[in-house]
């Protein structure tokens, strides 16, 4: 009862329609590693973690950055709702989420630095 009051309150990730442009089949995209772990604390009140050595491949892009989807597994944010959710980097930033099950993008604010680097 008391995860459903939980849920009941917790805000929804904000989103805005995404113009998302995915890379070619088959193209070998390239690769983000992840030095150390990042917390990620989202407006909907949730924190999401980023592992550390956590490898994420690029597999399109955003007029805000390009799209990485994790490598070694599924990573979501959470909200009203959990949502499958790929990296939006942006110079070593991240800039947000790319939610492809909806074709959104839900901004990231403040933007974070990502600790990169070879696994």
């Amino acid at each position: 009862m008391a995860s459903l009051l939980l849920a009941a309150c917790a805000a929804s990730v904000p989103v805005a329609p995404a113009r998302f442009t995915p890379w070619a089949p088959g193209a070998s995209g390239q690769m983000l590693h992840l030095r150390r772990s990042v917390e990620v604390n989202l407006s909907s009140g949730y924190t999401r973690v980023l592992p550390a050595r956590s490898q994420w491949r690029a597999v399109g892009s955003l007029p805000q950055g390009t799209v990485y989807q994790c490598a070694d597994g599924v990573f979501s944010i959470e909200g009203r709702h959990v949502h499958e959710a790929y990296l939006v980097v942006e110079q070593s930033t991240l800039q947000g989420f790319y939610l492809p099950g909806e074709a959104n993008f839900s901004p990231l604010s403040p933007s974070i630095s990502l600790p990169l680097g070879a696994p």
